[in-house]
């Protein structure tokens, strides 16, 4: 314990903030079941269903997404004589545009907006959520590094094409209009288009939403067939599952959310973008000048009042910095930073100590 204390001064502290970043690839054919769906949590009450990268009941699987889907009261598919849990769609929705969109000036909750300015245009008013866990995005998406594919076209034929989304020129052009954060538009091109957006990825939130017209003309089905593809997203048609559905709206609308939650499963190709760490520091600049700490408050400092490292009694007196301990307005040790070897310390020299507490 020190026995002598120097203050800092506000030249000798300073703060920085480092991001981090680490590639996060998710292929198709860990989420289409390659553990016959043993890493796929489906719940009783049908809201939503959780992806998993081992089988979900063992120790070592790791969460990484959810999967749900929903509708706006407003949508053309409100109100369907054929529907089914049209409810908890609806409420599925209502809640993600709460959290993601927020509020109009009425009170009324906003619809997810295809170009993200709030104005007027397109909504996105039938979608599927991609929940992505903490676990993976950590303190946020890095942006205009998400990327997501998906198969679409004619499970009947395999005439199965691969469609590219991702949130180009998001670096420059992202939004700051929700209250979950930094947001940027989803495209099917390199050219971020006018009114071309097919969706949303929150970054602060880790969350994609995905107009469900991306299936529009597909052939969907809330089961994998027996023929399916051994890339992954398997859903290849077939006669024995009787729940098939000729587009995704029907699916939206006659389907279950887990089922349509499965649908989409098998249909995603590639998912990869790069999370971001955010590092913060203070850094503690330690100044030692030639007259301070030439002496130890250690007790083997002294034999017989003799300095126990000086050989002769003339020489200057020295002491061995072996660690920098900061402290307390009231002295109370706070934090001890080692040093990886001891530096000597004697009158004629002094040294500035780097310091560094990250969080």
């Amino acid at each position: 314990m020190a026995s002598i204390y120097k203050s800092f001064t506000s030249n000798d502290i300073t703060t920085v903030r480092d991001m981090l970043h680490e590639a996060v690839p998710l292929t198709g054919t860990i989420v289409s079941g390659t553990y016959n769906d043993g890493n796929i949590k489906v719940y009783s009450h049908d809201m939503f269903e959780s992806v998993f990268d081992y089988p979900y009941l063992s120790s070592s699987a790791n969460h990484i997404f959810d999967l749900t889907n929903g509708y706006s009261n407003n949508s053309a598919l409100s109100g369907a004589t054929t529907a089914y849990n049209e409810s908890k769609k609806i409420n599925v929705y209502n809640e993600m545009a709460q959290i993601l969109a927020g509020f109009d000036e009425t009170g009324a909750v906003r619809e997810f907006d295809r170009d993200g300015d709030l104005t007027g245009g397109d909504k996105i008013q039938d979608a599927f959520f991609v929940n992505f866990a903490r676990l993976l995005t950590k303190d946020e998406i890095k942006k205009q590094s998400f990327t997501l594919q998906v198969l679409t076209g004619s499970m009947v034929t395999s005439s199965m094409d691969v469609l590219t989304i991702s949130d180009y020129g998001a670096l420059t052009s992202y939004k700051t209009n929700s209250p979950a954060g930094e947001y940027g538009i989803l495209y099917t091109g390199s050219a971020a288009a006018e009114n071309s957006g097919v969706g949303l990825i929150y970054y602060q939130a880790g969350i994609a939403v995905l107009t469900a017209s991306i299936f529009d003309g597909d052939n969907l089905t809330s089961a994998r067939g027996a023929t399916g593809y051994n890339i992954g997203p398997n859903m290849a048609n077939d006669a024995t599952v009787s729940d098939n559905y000729d587009n995704v709206s029907q699916l939206f609308v006659s389907g279950s959310i887990s089922g349509s939650a499965d649908a989409f499963r098998n249909r995603l190709y590639n998912i990869s973008f790069n999370n971001t760490i955010e590092i913060n520091s203070t850094i503690y600049f330690a100044r030692a000048n030639n007259n301070e700490f030439n002496y130890s408050s250690n007790p083997t400092y002294l034999s017989s009042s003799t300095i126990v490292v000086k050989d002769d009694p003339q020489e200057l007196p020295r002491s061995f910095v072996t660690s920098v301990g900061l402290y307390s307005a009231d002295n109370e040790l706070l934090a001890n930073a080692k040093l990886s070897e001891p530096l000597e310390k004697n009158p004629t020299d002094e040294f500035v100590l780097r310091v560094r507490l990250d969080y």
